[in-house]
């Protein structure tokens, strides 16, 4: 049997799960900030795994995974205790906005200050009585608004089992990628915890794709960490495409920008991704890619100024690989809809991986 789990001011018997906030500070208006947590402990011993959203308050697809993972009734036979928390910016996510209401990013200021910012405070209370608590950790983001992002995994393969993990989360992409000072992730992985930050779709709205990916991966993910009991039947199939860069292609000029090309797609030094023109029709520029890659992400912003991200692509070796694997991956999702969510599935792989 498992240990009792204390957090904040509870203690979790195994096989107990219940709601757990978490005090951080008061609005103008007086109201109180708590920082709410769903704790599952099962019943015999494990990995402590938190799953985060809204960090970003305006990025909701990760609340909506959480949201589909709490109604799973395979976390009734759970190892090891999870940690859920679906909105982790809540002045920005009643705002619909990225920030804090003092216009500074969340993700830039853990670990946090105890006397800080309400900024600050939110960030010390999640870093330290829960994130810290945990031996694995996944952040759930989309892209900015009017930028969708394809599906993917952005993982710092340095941090020890990271890259495993992020296999295991089975994501058409992943992306290796530097840390970002005072982000999450960062300062996480200074302490040994390997972090996914999953990144799909766009802000402020709900993709069916991004989501059904997500709990997949999740489940998937705690089937690596032996948190759920192996599958009952396996099937094949592809790998993740690991790429160790990306870059943005920027306008050429300003305009009205018209992309042709979408998410997931192969593309080369002379694949036209898109055109921006004048508003008289008098000049219509071309959008290429200096080096092949996969789109990964790009903006859907009709009118755009000289050297705005238009393309987000990312490296690999092989891209046409890379874009048969993302196409496979979303036809099965498309496919079996009832089989993502709930049929014993496990994944396993005769290909070889493409990276970068």
């Amino acid at each position: 049997m498992a240990e009792n789990f204390q957090i904040a001011d509870k203690t979790f018997k195994p096989g107990e799960s219940g709601l757990v906030e978490i005090p951080v500070g008061r609005l103008l208006t007086h109201e109180e900030v708590n920082l709410q947590a769903k704790v599952i402990h099962g019943k015999r011993p494990g990995p402590r795994l938190f799953i985060n959203a809204a960090i970003h308050g305006d990025e909701i697809n990760g609340v909506e995974i959480i949201r589909q993972l709490l109604s799973d009734k395979r976390l009734k036979r759970l190892r090891g205790t999870l940690i859920l928390v679906p909105v982790v910016n809540l002045p920005g996510f009643l705002n619909r906005s990225r920030y804090l209401p003092d216009r500074r990013d969340l993700n830039r200021l853990f670990p946090g200050l105890e006397k800080g910012s309400m900024g600050a405070r939110l960030a010390r209370a999640f870093y330290q009585q829960i994130a810290k608590r945990c031996t694995h950790g996944v952040d759930l983001h989309t892209g900015a608004a009017a930028r969708p992002n394809l599906p993917q995994i952005r993982v710092d393969s340095s941090t020890e089992g990271a890259l495993e993990m992020a296999r295991s989360f089975r994501p058409p992409v992943i992306i290796d990628s530097s840390l970002r000072e005072g982000s999450l992730r960062e300062k996480l992985s200074g302490e040994g915890i390997p972090v996914l930050v999953y990144e799909a779709g766009e802000a402020l709205r709900l993709d069916t794709t991004a989501i059904r990916f997500g709990v997949r991966g999740i489940i998937s993910l705690m089937r690596h960490l032996a948190m759920l009991a192996p599958p009952s039947k396996k099937i094949q199939q592809s790998r993740p495409v690991v790429c160790r860069a990306s870059f943005w292609v920027r306008a050429p000029s300003g305009g009205i920008f018209r992309s042709m090309i979408p998410n997931g797609r192969a593309v080369t030094s002379k694949t036209q991704l898109g055109i921006v023109a004048d508003p008289f029709g008098s000049k219509v520029t071309e959008v290429t890619p200096p080096e092949d890659g996969i789109v990964i992400g790009q903006s859907t912003q009709a009118l755009v100024d000289e050297g705005d991200g238009l393309f987000h692509i990312a490296v690999t070796r092989d891209p046409d690989a890379a874009e048969r694997t993302f196409l496979r991956m979303e036809n099965r999702l498309r496919e079996a809809d009832e089989e993502v969510y709930h049929d014993d599935i496990h994944v396993t792989s005769s290909e070889p991986s493409a990276s970068g």
